[in-house]
């Protein structure tokens, strides 16, 4: 395919993508888009136009804050609109001869500002990377047993603050709370000294269920709209102190960012592979077929104030050890009910070298081993108005299909 709005072959938005999201246009309205290389596509125009006549959309969807209206039709529908409108990118379509709508549709991304692309009702956190589950375990358990015993039975989750999840470009304030020093048999209170980031995805569902349904592995997939980069900001030092026995708190709720282009599953189905083997053997309602996991290339930055990035973590999605079929149906299983536009991460993403890692827990192992950044300097973990920048692609036979990035700065605490 080819499409007649031009682009670098090294973007991650190509015809092969159409992806989707909410932008502020020209700074005058909000409205849905779809994205070609640099340029930002304002769909509701391409509605109003009639160029998405006869394909389900009763109204104009897209004339919206948020895709919760237009992700709610199911896939029925979003996946023939998505078809369509990749057809309509391509040389000799009749929107390729209509300047007039492409003067007023089409603007450059430096022109608009992108917005969390949805309502997120509810959000779920997992623990899903092995490599990362053993890493935490050896650092702060027993080195010989270093996942728990229920790891490799279920997919460990837990329930987030869906209100902070904020959209790439978004700063946060570093986060202040109780921390135990170990030289000290009282807790103190004050600003985060070992604040990380964790290198995760998130899938987005598509769907309303009721009370008492359960989804299954065979069609958690059909609930599944699309993914976007997820950094799942921790305060460590937090963190250890509150986690027992009720888990993260103010560790974690303080913000999480995401990038803004929903990149949907059909756009990133050339790329399945298969997922390690899961020894021991699940519980029936976790076994699955076909090719649940996918080759998404995953890298991290991170740029003192005033200086260049240092590329700190090169991963990848297929690592994961429990796929989104197998945590969508978990997390329903009890009859939990979802909703359109929660949002479920995946855990932090590990490999298994230290170039692989994920978080700077990892990559320092808790310190022990700074990371040393292109101007000289070091760390272990982040420091004010650094900014940590996040970046996902997929690469096959000539076809990228990429997130772009998800790009945060942290300040200093309020």
């Amino acid at each position: 395919m080819k499409s007649f709005i031009t682009y670098d072959s090294e973007s991650d938005f190509s015809i092969y993508n159409i992806p989707f999201g909410v932008a502020f246009i020209a700074e005058e309205y909000p409205t849905c888009v779809t994205r070609i290389g640099d340029t930002v596509i304002d769909l509701a125009m391409l509605y109003d136009a009639g160029y998405l006549d006869n394909l389900g959309l009763e109204e104009n969807v897209f004339e919206a804050m948020v895709l919760n209206p237009f992700i709610e039709l199911g896939k029925s529908v979003t996946v023939p609109v998505r078809e369509h409108i990749q057809k309509l990118f391509l040389e000799g379509s009749d929107l390729s001869k209509d300047t007039d709508l492409q003067a007023n549709a089409f603007f450059d991304l430096n022109d608009v500002q992108m917005m969390l692309p949805v309502h997120v009702p509810n959000y779920t956190d997992f623990y899903s990377s092995i490599e990362h589950a053993t890493n935490v375990g050896k650092m702060f358990r027993d080195p010989e047993n270093a996942l728990l015993p229920n790891w490799k039975h279920l997919p460990v989750g837990y329930h987030g603050r869906s209100s902070s999840i904020v959209s790439s470009g978004t700063a946060l304030h570093r986060p202040k709370g109780q921390t135990k020093p170990a030289d000290s048999d009282m807790p103190v209170f004050g600003p985060s000294k070992r604040l990380d980031f964790e290198l995760e995805m998130a899938f987005i569902t598509n769907t309303y269920t009721e009370l008492g349904d359960s989804l299954t592995t065979e069609n958690a997939e059909d609930h599944i709209f699309g993914m976007v980069l997820f950094n799942d900001w921790s305060a460590r030092d937090l963190q250890k102190w509150e986690y027992v026995p009720l888990g993260p708190f103010l560790a974690k709720n303080f913000g999480s960012s995401v990038s803004p282009w929903i990149v949907t599953l059909e756009a990133l189905d050339p790329f399945r592979v298969a997922g390690p083997k899961q020894d021991p053997e699940v519980l029936p309602y976790l076994k699955y077929e076909g090719e649940k996991n996918f080759d998404i290339n995953l890298q991290v930055g991170l740029t003192p104030q005033d200086s260049e990035e240092t590329v700190v973590c090169n991963s990848n999605f297929k690592y994961m050890y429990w796929n989104m079929a197998q945590q969508l149906a978990h997390h329903t299983v009890n009859g939990c009910n979802i909703e359109v536009g929660d949002m479920y991460a995946s855990g932090t993403i590990s490999g298994k070298d230290e170039n692989s890692y994920g978080s700077m827990l990892e990559i320092s192992w808790s310190g022990q081993k700074p990371v040393k950044l292109k101007d000289g300097q070091e760390r272990s973990f982040i420091e004010d108005y650094d900014t940590v920048t996040m970046r996902g692609w997929s690469e096959k036979d000539g076809k990228r299909v990429g997130f772009g990035e998800v790009v945060t700065q942290i300040l200093p605490a309020k």
